[in-house]
């Protein structure tokens, strides 16, 4: 039952996602999210977008850090779908946790043989839940020591936020940046449960208590409630990456949560070079060194 559990990350919570991949997972997900699928998920099946990535939660060399000391830089892995909790300190099956993440900033800014961190980031975005605490946290740490973003290949929406956060950001030619906002999605399953000879009543005490439930339509009071809360957090979205990178709210917010690939995202100010990861990479280690 796997697929309950991704269906309630999916539908009905705030995302900072770029659209498309919201688009492939619900499409992976329809056939999957049946009335005899609709199901709350229990502990054992937290788990995955697909079964295959193993290669990041190795250990490396140091079994109590989530990050590979390269030289002197700690490299933290953001990859794939980002999620408040995940509780492991390297992205799992396709996703990272905020928490990891978090963790593993906080060793690397204390380690001593840390001089600088470098934010290795794939990601499409993910759950706005604990995005912004954190990218907060990292914005804070500015100055103490040198941190990057480098992205390979992309950082949009959340992923973004987090990259914005970081002192500079390089873009491959093919990379991306932004996607500066927030969608809701809504799962209506009054339908299919109807067609499968089931029906809901909802007893509540306060009549919005059950607003935004998948087995009830949504009402355009509720809808209308809703949108304020996403327009809030979007607004906080624009304010973080304003903020972070040094631009008017106005420019950040003329964007629309639209996407830009390599240089285009540097004319915005939404990156600072385009470079492929490794001479990105190269020329913090050669920067290190000058020092």
């Amino acid at each position: 039952m796997k697929f309950a559990h991704l269906a309630q990350r999916l539908f009905n919570v705030p995302l900072a996602i770029h659209p498309a991949k919201a688009e492939v997972i619900m499409a992976s997900l329809a056939e999957r999210l049946g009335v005899t699928h609709i199901a709350h998920a229990g502990p054992a099946e937290a788990g995955a977008w697909d079964d295959d990535d193993d290669y990041y939660n190795r250990q490396g060399d140091n079994p109590r850090a989530g990050y590979d000391l390269l030289g002197s830089a700690a490299v933290i892995p953001i990859r794939g779908t980002l999620v408040q909790r995940l509780g492991t300190l390297r992205p799992y099956s396709g996703m990272t946790g905020y928490d990891g993440i978090r963790q593993n900033f906080l060793m690397a800014m204390s380690d001593p043989k840390v001089e600088a961190i470098v934010l290795d980031i794939d990601s499409p975005g993910g759950e706005v839940s604990g995005c912004f605490d954190l990218v907060d946290a990292i914005y804070n740490a500015r100055g103490e020591k040198p941190i990057w973003a480098i992205l390979n290949e992309s950082a949009y929406s959340a992923a973004y936020a987090i990259a914005s956060a970081a002192d500079q950001i390089t873009v491959p030619r093919t990379g991306g940046t932004g996607s500066i906002g927030v969608i809701w999605m809504h799962m209506d399953w009054s339908k299919a449960l109807a067609e499968g000879g089931f029906k809901v009543t909802f007893i509540t005490h306060g009549e919005c208590k059950a607003d935004g439930h998948p087995e009830i339509p949504l009402s355009k009071e509720a809808r209308e409630r809703f949108q304020a809360d996403i327009d809030a957090m979007g607004d906080l979205f624009v304010r973080t990456v304003a903020r972070n990178r040094g631009l008017s709210e106005k420019v950040v917010r003329g964007t629309q949560a639209r996407t830009y690939l390599g240089a285009e995202g540097i004319s915005l100010g939404l990156a600072d070079r385009v470079a492929a990861p490794d001479a990105a990479f190269l020329a913090l280690l050669q920067q290190l060194a000058a020092n």
